[in-house]
């Protein structure tokens, strides 16, 4: 099994180019960009996707492959040689404008595809270790407190109107990301209040992990302003803030449009693969660790990432997740090509 989990290995080019761009001038700075939001886009335009799934044999030897998990574990350490490499050239003299907004924007590449989303990956499993990591790889976005609102609160709320990160039909994105960023943080604070109300502790013990997200991402920052200085924390602010914005730009395709029926007051129906838009197409499902086999994921959450299948009955994007989320920031063609998608879900599922 060995060898068909090396095709994990594929993200790497990301950071190859990642490092390209942190070490040379003018438009190689663009170069993961290029890879990410055209070349991928585009190739997947002309490859089938995938649906097959394993068998029970083969899932069986895939979920005892440690390999898999290795895989995980080199994301967070190429995530901090990258930002290591990347704050101590940002501040590089004689750089143009056009070579900061590059290195910024691939620096956020990383903090998005695998800083946030290798940590979304690893903040599922259930040993401390794994979560450790998770948490570390957040902290590249200052999205720490994710780590408490997507396990504990998108997973129990998703496809309903509770949840901040499931996008309602006809919602542009824009407006989206104001709406999820803002309440999906209120909704960590709520969840790890209550933890702490449960507990019989105060919401100020420093065993609140809201608070505790906050004091390690102020270190974190402070660190950073003091071995590299000001204009190097400004662009690492930026580039975070790219990070969040590609994460949120997920969420919005991964839930759009779908809900679950509510059963009686306050109550919904388990949620179930047609709660959530997949994508079989097989460039994106690579670079993001399966991340578009969706359905499956929020069936069972605890699944790890190379053994989540595919489901005929789940929806299926236009296009792989690179592809959909460029759709998504043209609201009126996303509207157009979605909401006709979910009128012919509607029609086959009554």
């Amino acid at each position: 099994m060995h060898l068909k989990a090396f095709k994990y290995l594929s993200p790497a080019i990301v950071y190859a180019l990642a490092w390209l761009s942190f070490t040379q001038n003018g438009w190689l700075t663009w170069c993961p960009l290029l890879y990410a939001w055209i070349l991928l886009p585009i190739t997947e335009l002309f490859i089938r996707p995938d649906e097959k799934n394993m068998s029970a044999a083969e899932e069986e030897l895939a979920k005892k492959d440690a390999v898999y998990d290795y895989m995980l574990y080199l994301v967070v350490v190429l995530q901090f040689i990258s930002l290591y490499k990347f704050l101590s050239v940002i501040t590089a003299p004689d750089l143009r404008w056009l070579e900061i907004g590059g290195r910024i924007w691939t620096m956020g590449l990383l903090c998005g595809t695998f800083g946030i989303n290798v940590g979304h990956e690893l903040g599922h499993r259930v040993n401390k270790f794994e979560q450790a990591l998770a948490k570390i790889l957040l902290m590249t976005s200052l999205y720490m407190h994710f780590f408490i609102e997507h396990n504990k609160g998108h997973h129990k709320n998703v496809a309903t109107p509770q949840d901040p990160a499931s996008a309602r039909l006809n919602e542009p994105i824009y407006t989206f990301y104001l709406r999820t960023v803002i309440f999906s943080y209120l909704s960590a604070w709520k969840i790890a209040n209550k933890e702490m109300r449960k507990k019989g502790l105060s919401i100020l013990n420093l065993k609140n992990e809201m608070l505790q997200v906050h004091f390690i991402q102020l270190a974190f920052v402070a660190l950073i302003f003091f071995a590299f200085g000001g204009w190097a924390t400004f662009c690492f602010l930026n580039a975070a803030a790219i990070g969040i914005a590609l994460l949120e730009t997920v969420n919005y395709i991964e839930h759009y449009g779908l809900q679950r029926k509510e059963t009686t007051a306050g109550k919904y129906e388990r949620t179930m693969a047609w709660h959530s838009w997949n994508s079989n197409h097989v460039l994106g499902r690579l670079m993001l660790f399966e991340l578009s086999r969706h359905s499956d994921h929020h069936y069972i959450a605890s699944k790890k990432y190379q053994v989540l299948q595919h489901h005929d009955d789940a929806p299926q994007l236009p296009t792989g997740y690179p592809g959909s989320m460029i759709l998504a920031l043209v609201p009126p063609v996303w509207f157009y090509v979605m909401n006709r998608k979910i009128k012919e879900l509607k029609n086959t599922t009554v």
